[in-house]
């Protein structure tokens, strides 16, 4: 095999942009060098790696099978550089970190605790849903991943770090508002407003409300945790959603926490990478940062616990 790495960074380009004139601008190449690289790969594999169908481009079994080897060359040479800059004295480099959209409040400040630890640290964030977290995992994509419902038939490592409650919101001048106490069964005869199905939250809030018997007739499907909160603030209907995500709602008046007995429920957070991934310098330092520094990351979750008046967390 004579591949060079200028090679493979042109092929991963073309895979990122699934276009060759785009990954030519992007690496600043013309489109017949970029043609020429990618048609060089194709001899030597003796397979082709793109097809064109309808005028998109798709990925031959080939590509996805040099895609992850590729990811994985250029992971270990950035393994490297990182290890190099450690034995220098300082730990260097990027860390790419997928969250779900749940943990979006709270992880950059996780993180800017650890910078603190390691201010020469960058890092590539990016937030999806659960079914998009377990594609990810599947595809080896990030060092490491956030996320709560960590699935049990993947071979997974994962490190649970910090309850993530789900609670029951409302307008503060909803009729429910008026109660101290109420059951999940109370919030039925009003609409639920719920996210996209393969969210996590809406996964973990069926399963519960299933459990206890708490059957919505009328829901409202909402894209993200930020439509849901204006829709309940709109009038829309009531929400179950993650406390982090809503206090500052909370703690302003525009949203009330319902005083429901079988609330919060209780997820918790974890870091998750495949099982026997080999980690950079910067994803093992985040992982143990994580492991050990736990009275740390509880003084950070002390700032989302939200206290509003009348509310449960009062």
């Amino acid at each position: 095999m004579r591949m060079t790495l200028r090679q493979l960074q042109v092929f991963r380009a073309v895979c990122e942009q699934r276009s060759y004139s785009r990954a030519a601008e992007d690496m600043s190449l013309t489109q017949p060098a970029v043609s020429l690289q990618i048609r060089q790969l194709e001899e030597l594999l003796g397979q082709p790696l793109f097809d064109y169908v309808g005028k998109k481009l798709y990925l031959t079994d080939a590509a996805e099978a040099l895609q992850r080897a590729s990811a994985d060359i250029f992971g270990r040479l950035e393994s490297l550089d990182m290890q190099l800059t450690d034995l220098q004295g300082s730990l260097q480099g990027q860390l790419s970190l997928a969250v779900e959209s749940s943990a979006k409040y709270f992880v950059p400040h996780l993180f800017a605790a650890f910078r603190h630890e390691y201010p020469e640290v960058s890092l590539q964030l990016v937030v999806v849903n659960h079914a998009q977290a377990i594609k990810r995992l599947s595809a080896n994509r990030d060092d490491l991943l956030i996320m709560s419902l960590v699935p049990p038939d993947m071979a997974l490592e994962f490190l649970p770090f910090l309850n993530n409650p789900i609670v029951a919101v409302a307008p503060p001048e909803h009729p429910l508002c008026r109660h101290d106490q109420l059951t999940l069964q109370d919030l039925t005869a009003w609409p639920l407003l719920v996210r996209e199905p393969g969210s996590g939250t809406r996964k973990a809030c069926e399963e519960y409300c299933h459990q206890k018997r708490a059957h919505f007739a009328q829901t409202l499907e909402v894209g993200s945790m930020e439509g849901q909160c204006e829709g309940v603030i709109a009038g829309l209907g009531l929400a179950l959603l993650p406390r982090h995500a809503v206090r500052r709602e909370l703690e302003c008046g525009a949203l009330r926490e319902l005083p429901v007995t079988e609330l919060p429920l209780l997820r918790s957070w974890c870091v998750v990478h495949p099982r026997g991934k080999h980690l950079s310098p910067v994803a093992q330092a985040f992982f143990a940062f994580v492991r050990n520094q736990r009275s740390q990351i509880s003084v950070l979750a002390e700032r989302f616990a939200a206290v509003t008046p009348g509310s449960p967390s009062s």
